[in-house]
């Protein structure tokens, strides 16, 4: 008989190995555009009421961009000016065919007073941009809470029948819209990460048949493979001044082991040695250490070593027998990981000094999480009427929505930087 310990190993074993593979469902029609489709889900009990009016001489439909932001957020919402607290107006101004400013405002209708005036410039092809930033910092201003709707998530996108089964890498804003397809794949593409400064991403990519680790400048779509050695090549993580990779690669005897790249010389350091699975890797904010998932108790659990060779490796997860793929809140101060509760995997959080440990997702295979550049959200895959879609949550566990494809799958989100202004 199978003793727990030992049955918690094995079923992360079968795990890694599935994921690695990317065993998919059968899909059906073929994604036109992997756009993606917001849908709150649950919002806080008493929102914020703010009007947005038409901006004066525009052609495209800023307003209606920060009026989805806001009421998207789940902390405001949307009506008229008659029962606002606060009103957003604004003009657009072009200058040329090649350049425009927006001029808004913000009024607290309950004093009658501006509390923010001022201005973005951009060009007719960054629109959205512009109007996502407004809505940065209108909801910055009411609430004082960064928000991150001008910035970019990454995704993996899946259609097509079994025998003409297409990936494909896509870099969208951060409500799905803008989707650009990045690399386009028969064979599967998992992993993606943002470099620190937003220009390139590195993903895992089975193209030659065996899994490789890549990193592609996104404006020139240049590409060079950094890693493709004989047996696994997964889970890139960037450190955080962009220079090095931390790797999941596997030694001769098949065993997993974190390594860190140097991807300017090409060495590579190995930094665990143990007969235990250790992977998924994540850098702690200032880039002196390591955090990865290990089952070297029996099961699967968080650990945290300085970032060199044989350092030694401290537990950090301790409630339920499955705790996987951390991450690190941009301020270093929480832990997002993949728990167990009972059968159903959920995203939790766990405050790294005191060790308090939340659930914040309620489906039944969720996973995958990636911070906000903020830090006050988290996007994360899940499965819905038996489809891959993703889906986010605010770290304190109020607002909810849901990015879903109306055809093929969408999994292994990650959010990007926020941008420079």
């Amino acid at each position: 008989m199978i003793n727990e310990s030992l049955s918690h190993r094995i079923a992360f074993r079968r795990l890694i190995l599935l994921s690695l593979w990317v065993l998919c469902a059968v899909l059906g029609a073929r994604l036109a555009n992997a756009q993606l489709r917001v849908d709150i889900t649950s919002g806080v009990t008493d929102p914020i009421p703010v009007a947005v009016a038409p901006f004066v001489g525009d052609p495209r439909d800023t307003a209606g961009v920060i009026a989805a932001d806001l009421g998207g957020s789940g902390r405001f919402r949307t009506t008229s000016r008659s029962a606002a607290d606060y009103l957003v107006t604004g003009q657009v101004i072009a200058a040329d065919a090649k350049s425009l400013t927006i001029q808004f405002e913000l009024r607290n209708l309950l004093t009658n007073q501006v509390v923010l005036r001022e201005r973005v410039d951009a060009t007719p092809s960054i629109w959205r941009q512009a109007a996502h930033r407004i809505s940065d910092r209108v909801h910055l201003k009411i609430l004082g809470i960064r928000s991150a709707f001008a910035t970019r998530i990454a995704y993996v996108s899946v259609d097509g029948p079994v025998t003409q089964r297409r990936y494909r890498l896509v870099v969208a804003d951060s409500d799905g819209e803008s989707p650009r397809i990045i690399l386009e794949s028969k064979q599967p593409l998992m992993s993606p990460v943002w470099s620190p400064d937003g220009q390139s991403l590195a993903y895992v990519s089975f193209e030659s048949q065996r899994s490789a680790v890549y990193v592609q400048t996104l404006r020139t779509a240049e590409r060079r493979r950094v890693s493709s050695r004989a047996g696994v090549n997964g889970a890139p993580a960037f450190s955080p001044d962009g220079r090095r990779l931390a790797l999941t690669l596997s030694s001769r005897d098949g065993n997993l082991d974190i390594h860190v790249l140097d991807l300017q010389t090409g060495a590579l350091e190995r930094l665990t040695d143990h007969p235990a699975i250790d992977t998924e890797p994540a850098w702690s904010v200032d880039g002196s250490r390591i955090l990865f998932t290990s089952d070297r108790a029996g099961g699967p659990q968080i650990y945290e070593m300085e970032a060199r060779p044989q350092a030694r490796a401290r537990r950090l997860s301790f409630q339920g027998a499955y705790n996987a793929r951390p991450r690190v809140s941009p301020d270093g101060r929480t832990l997002a990981f993949v728990t167990r509760e009972g059968a159903a995997y959920r995203i939790a959080k766990q405050d790294v000094q005191s060790g308090t440990l939340q659930i914040l997702t309620t489906g039944s295979q969720d996973e995958s999480p990636s911070f906000s550049p903020a830090g006050s959200m988290l996007i994360y895959a899940t499965r819905e009427a038996g489809r891959s879609v993703l889906a986010t949550v605010s770290v304190d566990g109020l607002t909810r929505a849901r990015l879903q494809s109306e055809r093929g799958e969408v999994r292994e989100p990650t959010w990007g930087p926020l941008p420079a202004e």
